[in-house]
């Protein structure tokens, strides 16, 4: 019996919803959510968002950059020679803080000096980055710090629920379900997840089903997502 045909399948770029109404609030992120809310009357030209890789930090900067038109950069490309072109609009996201910690310096200084917004992201507090310009560091713990906690069930569901959205997939809740009490706790893992789910189903032109769904997960093997013994667990 010969095997059931699979489709060639294009890497083509989907749709992510990025807007502040997509943006699932609960209990782990209210206090980010609202510090973001509350621009441009912050308490301070300067805060600083904590949260693990996948908590949603990504989406938060890109809400308050479409409310402030600030710029972006990662932290570590930037250099002390392009921060005034980068704070022409008056606002910019660094993400993945601290990077050079002279130009992170200049930077704090020159957008206290031009009343210049600023949103740092980190996935560690202040006090674990590995700088020793004591000044820096004085800036840095008087910033105003808010942080994403671990997800909860509720957030977990709803992020699964809106990437399948993102791709156009209807799925069925009790799928979610299943994903829901199997997977690693992390946002990043969701999007693993689903992003794999879709491949399989379109190169079997197959519905997401729990069995598919229960092939994906035991077929991943990225040890930042899915340890051995999670797989363990999983079979």
């Amino acid at each position: 019996m010969k095997a059931p045909a699979r489709q060639l399948v294009l890497d083509l770029p989907h749709r992510t919803a990025l807007g502040r109404d997509d943006f699932l609030v609960t209990e782990s992120n209210t206090a980010a959510v609202a510090m973001v809310d509350q621009w441009p009357n912050w308490p301070s030209n300067a805060v600083l968002l904590l949260g693990p890789a996948g908590s949603g930090k990504s989406h938060l900067v890109e809400v308050w950059r479409r409310k402030s038109r600030a710029g972006r950069i990662v932290a570590g490309d930037l250099s002390e020679s392009a921060i005034p072109a980068l704070l022409v609009s008056g606002a910019l996201a660094v993400e993945d803080a601290p990077g050079d910690e002279k130009a992170l310096f200049h930077l704090l200084n020159y957008a206290h000096q031009e009343g210049a917004r600023l949103l740092l992201t980190s996935d560690r507090h202040p006090l674990h980055w590995p700088v020793e310009l004591p000044d820096l560091l004085s800036r840095l713990k008087a910033l105003p710090t808010t942080e994403l906690g671990p997800p909860s069930d509720d957030l977990l569901r709803g992020v699964l629920v809106k990437l399948f959205m993102d791709r156009q997939l209807a799925v069925d809740d009790a799928v979610i379900s299943y994903l829901l009490v199997r997977m690693p706790r992390s946002l990043e893992a969701a999007r693993t997840l689903v992003a794999e789910i879709d491949r399989h189903a379109l190169e079997e032109k197959a519905e997401v089903t729990k069995g598919l769904a229960m092939r994906v997960l035991n077929s991943l093997h990225a040890p930042e997502l899915f340890p051995e013994n999670k797989l363990e667990e999983l079979k």
